[in-house]
């Protein structure tokens, strides 16, 4: 049965878009979702379908939206481990694992997380968005790992894109790039829209498209005659644009390391350690990793917050390049443990670092 929305506007409420108007009105309802049911005709203002979220309401005018009921689809179910850091009857945080997408679309429709959910509860995931994305509130890329919330019901995933609509959810990736930030702590603001030039990939802006925001600060620099210019930097987001970290260290010529979408040609790199030569120009996916989420939880409202370590690859890539940085290095995290000093070269290093991976 379709939900139907009728308002009136007062004269307190004129001259409001229209989607910020419902919005205001109906807070179980995310702006994002309102602006789609916009989109697709769902919406009559005095009998007339307004397809422009942006279009300003006047005093007197009656609002009507319709609110379909969800589509089903059938999905196929996908058998992937899911590394669940925490679930319960409303919300579950995962852990994802680079290389695997979000959701299907062209190119994949079946071995994607969306797909591992509906193998691992196929009846427990909110089916208001798009058919294709049961359970999905927000998205990260394939190619980068780290925390994403997945929603259980309905009611939850109009609350968390609430949340994220309204940039009150804390997201820190941590990410290794090219040369050395100037400064090296910040904020990038700017607008992110398509590019003229490639419709998969995203650009800076003076005025087009949505302003995006990040903040962040730098936490190690390599920086020797053995390594290239590295730094490993911390990113913290007000937005949440589609690549919108990948896009900002681009702007600024300091493109993540192994990013083969945004990547920029390099300088070759000349009388550095042959093994990290391999390792910087050879990894397959960005170094980028989603490390902190937090938000309100949507039926109690209490704070929580996540956090995830860098996955192996990245861990080990960070670990090898403080070692030729510093000659040594205190190896402190959940894969690796123990100090390598003392090795004669850079391969016998190698040897050693991963003779203790786990």
């Amino acid at each position: 049965m379709k939900n139907i929305i009728n308002l009136i506007v007062t004269d307190k409420e004129k001259n409001q878009r229209i989607d910020q108007f419902i919005t205001a009105k109906e807070n179980q309802l995310s702006r994002t979702r309102i602006k789609n049911l916009i989109l697709k005709k769902k919406l009559q203002i005095n009998k007339n379908i307004i397809e422009n979220p942006a279009k300003k309401v006047n005093e007197g005018d009656k609002i009507y939206l319709e609110i379909p009921e969800p589509i089903k689809v059938s999905l196929k179910p996908y058998k992937y481990k899911l590394n669940i850091l925490y679930e319960d009857e409303d919300l579950i945080v995962i852990n994802k694992d680079a290389g695997i997408s979000m959701h299907p679309g062209p190119g994949n429709y079946d071995n994607t997380l969306v797909n591992a959910l509906v193998y691992y509860d196929y009846k427990n995931l909110s089916n208001i968005g798009d058919e294709l994305r049961p359970g999905i509130v927000h998205r990260i890329d394939k190619d980068t790992s780290g925390l994403v919330l997945i929603a259980k019901n309905n009611s939850s995933h109009e609350i968390l894109s609430k949340q994220f609509n309204e940039h009150s959810i804390i997201r820190v990736y941590q990410a290794l790039i090219w040369g050395k930030l100037r400064p090296q702590n910040g904020k990038i603001k700017t607008y992110i829209t398509r590019s003229s030039k490639n419709r998969q990939l995203m650009e800076v802006s003076s005025s087009k498209g949505k302003l995006a925001i990040t903040n962040y600060k730098t936490l190690e620099v390599f920086e020797n005659n053995k390594t290239p210019t590295l730094s490993l930097i911390e990113c913290k987001l007000e937005t949440g644009r589609t690549h919108q970290i990948r896009v900002h260290m681009g702007h600024k010529g300091n493109n993540i390391l192994g990013d083969q979408k945004y990547k920029k040609k390099f300088k070759k790199l000349k009388n550095i350690d042959p093994i990290l030569k391999k390792y910087v120009t050879e990894l397959n996916r960005q170094f980028l990793h989603a490390k902190v989420i937090g938000f309100s939880h949507p039926r109690t409202d209490e704070k929580l917050e996540f956090s995830s370590n860098l996955p192996k690859d990245l861990d080990l890539e960070a670990t090898y390049i403080r070692y030729i940085n510093n000659n040594k290095v205190l190896i402190a995290s959940e894969n690796v443990i123990g100090i390598i000093t003392g090795c004669s070269n850079a391969a016998g290093a190698q040897t050693k670092i991963f003779n203790i991976i786990r």
